[in-house]
């Protein structure tokens, strides 16, 4: 009796034991399918092959390309510029200044800092996201004092 009780109770175990798992497999084959691609915004070409995107977006994110200033200008107007080129560039991906979570500030010259920051502050919000800031060895590409990007959500 014991030893029918026990190979029912294996058969009954692995009864369930394969239909769970089946479940998952075929709860995962699922998320594979649904799974959402990225959407990108703003692609910049060269010589008609894509280069890189204004931004991209993937699920609630959004990854916005380092924006810089190309014209004549001290630091203070060159970051106000950059920062409104990324407003704008947040604003056409459906997010804002305020859901900025990371930013990444490239400076032509460290000694541009606390000028830097003068035009920067404030325009986040009164939660701030974090910031990484650093000196750029040999410049930022095209001139441009300061060069900015950030990741923010939707």
């Amino acid at each position: 009796m014991k030893t029918e009780r026990r190979s029912i109770l294996k058969k009954l175990f692995a009864s369930v034991a394969g239909v769970t798992g089946l479940g998952i497999a075929s709860s995962q084959a699922k998320a594979l399918e649904a799974a959402p691609e990225k959407e990108v915004g703003n692609v910049v070409n060269h010589q008609d092959v894509p280069l890189f995107s204004g931004h991209t977006k993937f699920n609630n994110m959004v990854f916005i390309a380092g924006k810089g200033a190309h014209f004549e200008g001290d630091i203070k107007a060159h970051t106000k510029h950059v920062l409104d080129e990324l407003e704008k560039e947040l604003i056409a991906a459906g997010s804002s200044m305020k859901k900025v979570l990371k930013c990444s500030v490239f400076l032509h010259d460290l000694n541009d800092y606390k000028a830097m920051n003068e035009a920067y502050k404030g325009r986040f919000g009164d939660k701030p996201p974090v910031r990484t800031t650093v000196a750029v060895y040999g410049g930022v590409p095209g001139n441009s004092l300061v060069e900015i990007d950030c990741i923010a959500y939707i």
